[in-house]
């Protein structure tokens, strides 16, 4: 069913809507068209729903797209907003990623009660987080500490730490910015020694396949620089079968036509990690991500995989 409204496909977290709303805005602005013209429509989703145990064992990133896609290959909606780090590499036959919006801070945000700083934490404090790429990288930073599973949306998770149930939580930077939450953090970690999930800070617009009116609407908010490094952390993930069950790390940067990216595989105690560096043409970004994903499998081995899935 087609409509002179163009329709955005969003969860509906806080989040979520503050990233619905900026796509809107943008799209708003690009066209000279007023907010009439688009209509926000909040779809549940089972990873929204799920809140009682770790996504890696509910299903993984998936959870979060599911029905949102399904609404768009049914024409309920036009376009979907997602958070790029939550998308899997491999989506349904018929929709593609159309977009990419100008990426914000790529890097992962400590809010600290006992301490300020994640290094300082006392002995045995707790740490709470639902991914398990810094659920990692904290035990190795800090294998004293307790770190727990920590689901919920940004506001649930900080209630529970003014509540007391950890002493310390781990946000991604580019959320707590979008939602005006700056000021609760109390360090930001960086990405050199704390490495983002791939496609962190990125949002992205997911819409049919040949789909001429979307793609024309879309194609004055694409931001290309943050395509082609998207293109190079997602191809990255492809290679190494990426899910929320993989405490995967990867970013991409580019100066120019040039592109570099480190990536960084690790066991999800903490112990074992293997690191990889790559850089290239910039127009070559997926091939780099994808190469980077292969040497570093090799030289990991198999058995560094055995038990993540």
């Amino acid at each position: 069913m087609q409509t002179d409204v163009l329709r955005i496909g969003t969860r509906g977290s806080a989040l979520a809507l503050a990233q619905a709303s900026e796509t809107r805005a943008l799209l708003m602005a690009a066209h000279d068209l007023p907010q009439e013209a688009f209509e926000i429509v909040v779809i549940s989703t089972s990873g929204d729903r799920i809140q009682d145990r770790p996504l890696s064992e509910a299903g993984g990133k998936g959870l979060f797209t599911k029905e949102i896609e399904e609404a768009m290959l049914d024409g309920r909606i036009d376009i979907a907003v997602h958070s790029s780090k939550d998308m899997p590499t491999k989506l349904p036959d018929g929709l593609e990623l159309s977009a990419f919006l100008k990426r914000e801070d790529v890097r992962d945000a400590f809010i600290g009660r006992a301490s300020p700083h994640l290094e300082d934490l006392p002995h045995g404090a707790i740490v709470g987080s639902s991914s398990l790429r810094r659920q990692a990288l904290i035990r190795r930073m800090r294998p004293d500490i307790d770190v727990v599973m920590f689901r919920g949306n940004v506001q649930t998770r900080l209630r529970k730490l003014d509540e007391g149930q950890v002493h310390g939580t781990l946000l991604a930077n580019a959320g707590l910015r979008r939602l005006g939450l700056a000021d609760v953090i109390t360090q930001l970690l960086p990405a050199d020694t704390f490495p983002p999930a791939p496609g962190q800070g990125a949002i992205c617009i997911e819409s049919r396949i040949g789909d001429a009116r979307a793609n024309a609407m879309l194609m004055p908010i694409r931001h290309g620089e943050t395509e082609r490094a998207l293109a190079c952390e997602r191809a990255f993930l492809a290679a190494l079968d990426g899910s929320c069950r993989t405490p995967i790390a990867g970013l991409a940067r580019l100066e120019g036509d040039r592109l570099s990216f480190r990536g960084m595989i690790i066991t999800p105690d903490g112990k074992q990690a293997h690191e990889i560096e790559a850089d290239g043409r910039a127009e070559d970004a997926a091939m780099i991500g994808a190469k980077a994903g292969d040497r570093i499998r090799d030289k990991a081995g198999p058995a560094f995989f055995d038990g993540w899935t």
